[in-house]
């Protein structure tokens, strides 16, 4: 926590104004890194409060390639459910996009897939 503190700081202390999509601005600094040491716990952000759950539901959601928000419903996460129309579809979403990216040939790739089999076949390309 204290690295992320540090950076917000570093951030209004010294980043570079930028425009964005929504005309607000935001403030930037390029290629900042942190590192954290696992064995001392996961480094979420406890600036706000976190619902696991939800976080966990929303991640399995997207592993599985969904596009519907019936699992989300299933497990009472409803932080999509503004975008969704009203068949519970949000069109190709992260999971989608992570488990069937479209090729210009029209084929499909299956990023997840990939990228574990790259874990497990060639672990320093």
């Amino acid at each position: 926590m204290k690295q992320y503190l540090e950076l917000m700081q570093k951030v209004l202390d010294e980043g570079t104004q930028k425009n964005d999509r929504t005309g607000t601005g935001t403030l930037s600094i390029f290629g900042h890194q942190m590192r954290f040491n696992l064995q001392d716990g996961f480094p979420l952000v406890t600036t706000k409060r976190c619902h696991l759950r939800s976080i966990i539901h929303e991640l399995l959601w997207f592993l599985q390639g969904n596009t519907n928000i019936a699992y989300l419903h299933e497990n009472n996460v409803t932080i999509w459910d503004e975008w969704a129309d009203e068949n519970g579809d949000l069109g190709p979403v992260y999971g989608k996009q992570w488990r069937a990216w479209p090729t210009p040939d029209g084929r499909h790739i299956d990023q997840i897939t990939t990228v574990l089999n790259q874990l497990k076949n060639d672990p320093d390309s």
